[in-house]
């Protein structure tokens, strides 16, 4: 990614919420903000819950021209016209969800710290990769994805890469001349105004 282009925002739901208030507030962020993409990452794991989120949530995303994917639900995105998945693990079920979702489909791959999961999923026809966490975060039990590895898959690997899990300003400073896309969640959920905390994480 050239230095010149800011990254874009991608941002991704608690894993738990009142459905109804959190629509409102992501509607807000979303007005207040440039957001490329919204990821559905509920921990439940009651279909009738995880679907009643997405339909929400569908709707409240594409109002606003904003592309919707849900964690590891190949089914579920089919089924509630949601843009695409996010899956967890690595490159395994990307030629899976690729092959059932078709080639318009948004197929993301979650590959931690491994620039060869990272790249075999790009190989089975992930649309990106993320790498995570960036901070401390509970994605991983103290392993952290270093700015070098963001830095590398810049300038040898064309596919967008997402930087998520445990952002800080001085983390985006660093991150913004090598990554894609900023992946931001609970950074920003538990504030009283999440739209002012994104602006307040995005702050140079």
């Amino acid at each position: 990614m050239a230095d010149t282009e800011q990254p874009q925002l991608y941002l991704i739901s608690p894993p738990d919420f009142d459905l109804s208030g959190f629509a409102e507030t992501l509607g807000r962020v979303l007005d207040g903000a440039e957001v490329a993409c919204v990821r559905l990452a509920l921990a439940s794991h009651d279909e009738g819950e995880i679907a009643r989120a997405a339909d929400t949530l569908r709707d409240v995303c594409h109002q606003r021209d904003v592309a919707i994917v849900i964690d590891n639900h190949i089914l579920l995105a089919e089924r509630h016209g949601l843009d695409g998945v996010h899956l967890t693990d690595g490159a395994r079920s990307v030629r899976k969800a690729r092959k059932q979702l078709g080639p318009d489909a948004i197929v993301g791959s979650y590959c931690g710290t491994s620039r060869h999961d990272g790249m075999t999923a790009g190989e089975s026809g992930a649309d990106y990769v993320s790498f995570g966490p960036v901070g401390a975060s509970s994605l991983a039990a103290g392993e952290t994805a270093e700015i070098e590895i963001f830095d590398w898959w810049s300038q040898m690997i064309e596919l967008p890469v997402v930087a998520e899990g445990g952002m800080t300003p001085e983390l985006i400073a660093q991150l913004r001349p090598v990554t894609d896309f900023f992946g931001i969640g609970t950074e920003i959920w538990a504030e009283d105004d999440p739209a002012a905390g994104l602006a307040a994480l995005l702050s140079p």
